[in-house]
């Protein structure tokens, strides 16, 4: 799943406001799940900007030709939109317990992210909605791609814009203008890449879910 989805979020449009940017990874990923992520997206031309602790474990897990390839990040990397075929990787130091590893990750992206779109890839739930609750961003997901953060993909018709910020009237305003919204995406490695018009792709459904779900 991690390779499928990196794939999408980085390659689907990477001059647009939700393709990924940078990848967080547990230290204890780096060996077992980030090498084959790397190589796919070696492979499409991406160039990795890796910290100290994520290059040398892809060293010993890459080609000798992959790895020499492997650039070093720096801090100012975790803050930049690219734009174009680069990703930012920093490995997330292993604690002593998930939840504090995941606690790095979330003050990390609140430090540095635009706001726009985060989203976690794990098979645990309270995980999830441990990151979902504590990263403040616009749109946080669980295992889809970030190019999922779209007014068309919502179903809100024809996107015009999008905002990060958390509030934006102007003149007399209601209780119902103070409001802002943060969307959740629970998926299982679905990628906007797969929606597509004709044969093989998968139309949006975009039905009215009843309030509280």
């Amino acid at each position: 799943m991690a390779v499928k989805v990196l794939l999408d979020a980085k390659l689907g449009y990477p001059a647009a406001c939700n393709a990924v940017e940078t990848l967080l990874v547990d230290e204890a990923a780096i060996s077992a799940i980030l090498p084959a992520v790397a190589e796919a997206l070696l492979l499409k031309g991406v160039s990795l900007r890796c910290d100290a602790l994520s290059k040398a474990g892809l060293s010993m897990c890459l080609s000798e030709a992959q790895a020499a390839i492997l650039q070093d990040s720096s801090e100012e990397d975790y803050e930049t939109e690219f734009l174009e075929l680069v990703l930012a990787i920093k490995a997330i130091p292993s604690t002593t317990s998930p939840t504090a590893s995941v606690d790095l990750a979330i003050a990390h992206i609140n430090a540095h992210s635009s706001k726009h779109t985060d989203a976690i890839l794990t098979k645990s739930s309270d995980i999830a909605h441990r990151f979902q609750a504590g990263v403040d961003s616009a749109c946080v997901f669980w295992n889809t791609s970030t190019r999922m953060a779209d007014g068309m993909r919502f179903g809100f018709g024809t996107e015009v814009g999008i905002s990060t910020n958390k509030i934006h009237a102007r003149g007399p305003v209601g209780l119902e203008g103070l409001m802002i919204y943060k969307y959740f995406i629970n998926g299982n490695g679905q990628v906007a890449g797969e929606y597509f018009e004709g044969e093989g792709g998968k139309a949006w459904k975009h039905e009215r879910l009843p309030l509280g779900v």
